[in-house]
């Protein structure tokens, strides 16, 4: 079976800064994060974290479901660092990054 013989103990998370962007779609229902075109938000924060000098695998970039935020959406994330960009713009990237770099600078 897969997975036995792993120790399954909670464990630090392997990401010094965890960026959720919420791309979750309600079809027009009512609004939702992917009504203000998340997803290329979340491909854009991928490309600007790559071209910044960080160390490999320190910071990691999810698509998310609903974050129960919708009303001021999109929204992203920044986890451990509990910090919320809401109403997101491909404008923004940048200064999400520079949120990344701060956290990046911040003692373990």
């Amino acid at each position: 079976m897969a997975g036995e013989g792993f120790d399954k103990s909670p464990r630090t998370a392997p990401y010094k800064c965890h960026i959720f962007v919420c791309v979750n779609d309600r079809g027009g229902t009512r609004k939702s994060c992917a009504d203000g075109n998340s997803k290329e938000t979340a491909i854009r924060l991928k490309e600007a974290v790559k071209a910044r000098d960080l160390p490999p695998g320190a910071v990691r970039i999810s698509q998310s479901l609903c974050l129960g935020l919708c009303d001021f959406g999109p929204n992203v994330l920044l986890y451990p660092q509990r910090i919320w960009f809401h109403g997101v713009t491909l404008d923004d990237i940048d200064r999400i990054v520079e949120a990344v770099d701060a956290a990046m600078n911040e003692p373990a």
